[in-house]
């Protein structure tokens, strides 16, 4: 493989963020806010309420890069955040998705 071809795959490597969240007002704006103050792109957003609804799930694609793993400690220190999850670009939220609209 040349270096360009390196350069494209590392460019298109993704990764799944899996969020437990507290669920009111201001919890995403909070979460995106984090990644656009700091310039780092997110490629797909869902978000569905858990259980009786005080909780929700958010599920952030993202480019890996290498600043990805202190976005994630930046992440855990949010307050409403609960938990934090890290999976690879095969998992299957955005992957049905993505066949569903093609």
């Amino acid at each position: 493989m040349n270096a360009i071809s390196q350069a494209e795959n590392r460019a298109l490597a993704r990764a799944v963020l899996e969020l437990d969240v507290n669920n009111h007002a201001g919890v995403m704006s909070h979460v995106v806010g984090l990644f656009s103050r700091r310039a780092y792109n997110v490629e797909g957003i869902l978000v569905m309420p858990v259980g009786d609804g005080r909780c929700s799930r958010i599920w952030l694609q993202v480019n890996e890069d290498g600043r990805l793993e202190q976005m994630i400690r930046q992440i855990e220190k949010l307050e409403d955040v609960l938990a934090v999850r890290r999976h690879g670009a095969e998992h299957e939220v955005f992957e049905r998705l993505e066949a569903f609209f093609r």
